[in-house]
């Protein structure tokens, strides 16, 4: 057992992105329109005191907080550092298009709220709370998508919310059949329950709440949401959407692999290692012939989805999973989020041809955009092949070589759609559509690029961080 203990100074981090959405909302409410940046800077201040506090707890010992409701752990405090500083970033490819907005406020605090409900998602350790979480994580980012107010932007929308509240109905159906069957809400109490427990039972209730934290990982089949969502919103939106919930949910479903089920009769390396293969490969199958710069990465995230149920299918079975989910976490976020930064500094360059003649006329974004989508591979030295490695390593380490194998293939493939987005970059070229655009977005661009650098040359350091007990 843990230490458990009811100080609030346990989910600062969360308390912090709570208290300045609420003042944010406050303070839109009497700002002029052109001091609304004010509710943007506030949000960074607090993003920055999350991360530290995230960063003071994580050198702490293993506890849970509020009735065991809530763990802090490595999972969470990595998790935490992940989300909130995908935050900051989300936040400056925000704050230029957005500039004296007459909501510009209102989307700084649905971005904390949406942070929120991730980090709700990755720490919960009950199912309650989990669905509490999922709310969150989920209404705010409805409206973001809908955020413009044109005709893709509400279709978008509309689309994400209708899959949404079905896929969150069948979790908590399946919440109620797992309450039903153990008895209990909280993980370690259930997942003692659940190992004597009707097969049948069993089964049906976590397929129920799988549906609903697969939806918001974007895996297969609940992935359909994805590319529409993705194309029809604004780039830094898009970039939220591919990004922060996702990561929240992949820890939740760790922690539900490990904690829950890894000792029940149902057969969760199986069932996780299927959906696995089936996300990474449709993802790639549907990247193949994309032109629209967002929809090609809506499926590139879908299949980065795969790669990264991996060690979550391995929760339980390989000592591998922990540390090679919470690394490969961490690099396709800052990956991810430097690719759509790209993209984010050129508005009006829409399809892959736009990009035709970027390494003449923008240099540095042309190489922030060739280490970002070859990082999305997995290439040496960028954070996400030191993930994958470290990813495959823990599949055959399950007894699961079949999916390393298939997932070596899957990247190999991957390889044909990003050169087909480098290709035109690389060459001659004088598209009108690559000038203007917008300087906070370059910055976030070549930021991220640096730390998806630095943080596969540093891989061995965190990743020994990165391991230690999960709060049962």
């Amino acid at each position: 057992m843990t230490d458990m203990n009811e100080n609030p100074l346990a989910i600062l981090p969360e308390l912090l992105l709570a208290a300045s959405a609420v003042l944010g909302l406050l303070l839109g409410a009497w700002l002029p329109r052109n001091r609304q940046w004010i509710v943007g800077a506030l949000a960074v201040v607090a993003c920055a005191g999350g991360i530290t506090a995230a960063a003071v707890a994580a050198s702490g010992p293993t506890l849970t907080a509020f009735g065991d409701a809530y763990a802090v752990d490595p999972v969470t405090s990595t998790s935490r550092i992940v989300i909130i500083g995908g935050t900051v970033l989300v936040l400056a490819l925000g704050a230029s298009p957005l500039h004296a907005h007459p909501r510009e406020s209102e989307f700084f605090v649905l971005i904390q709220l949406t942070a929120l409900g991730s980090l709700v998602l990755a720490g919960a350790q009950d199912l309650l709370l989990l669905a509490a979480g999922y709310l969150l994580a989920s209404i705010p980012a409805y409206t973001l998508a809908g955020f413009r107010k044109d005709g893709p932007g509400t279709e978008a929308a509309l689309k994400y919310y209708v899959i949404g509240a079905l896929l969150g109905v069948l979790m908590l159906t399946g919440i109620t059949i797992l309450y039903a069957t153990g008895r209990a809400t909280a993980y370690p109490a259930l997942g003692t329950a659940l190992r004597d427990a009707p097969e049948v039972l069993v089964a049906t209730g976590t397929i129920g709440l799988l549906a609903g934290i697969l939806f918001k990982a974007g895996a297969a089949p609940a992935h359909f949401w994805v590319p529409d969502a993705v194309q029809g919103t604004s780039p830094p939106v898009a970039a939220l959407l591919t990004t922060l919930p996702k990561i929240g949910a992949l820890a939740a479903l760790f922690r539900l692999g490990d904690v829950v089920l890894s000792g029940s009769t149902l057969p969760w390396p199986a069932l996780i290692s299927v959906i696995a293969a089936v996300s990474m490969s449709l993802g790639n199958l549907a990247a193949f012939f994309q032109q629209d710069v967002k929809r090609l990465l809506a499926y590139s995230t879908i299949s980065q989805v795969g790669y990264l149920l991996m060690p979550v299918a391995m929760a339980g079975r390989s000592d591998l999973a922990q540390e090679a989910l919470l690394f490969y976490a961490a690099a396709y976020a800052v990956t991810n989020l430097g690719a759509f930064a790209v993209v984010c500094a050129l508005p009006r360059a829409l399809s892959i041809d736009d990009y035709r003649g970027l390494a003449r006329q923008r240099p540095l974004l042309a190489v922030s955009l060739v280490i970002c989508l070859l990082g999305l591979v997995g290439t040496p030295p960028t954070a996400v092949f030191v993930g994958k490695l470290e990813a495959f390593s823990a599949a055959f380490d399950g007894d699961y070589a079949w999916l390393a194998v298939l997932a070596a293939v899957n990247t190999v493939a991957s390889l044909f759609y990003y050169l087909r987005w480098i290709m035109p970059a690389l060459s001659r070229g004088t598209g009108d559509k690559l000038r203007g655009g917008d300087r906070g977005a370059r910055g976030a661009a070549y930021t991220a690029t640096a730390v998806s650098i630095g943080l596969g040359l540093a891989g061995g350091p965190v990743l020994a961080v990165l391991d230690g007990p999960i709060a049962t």
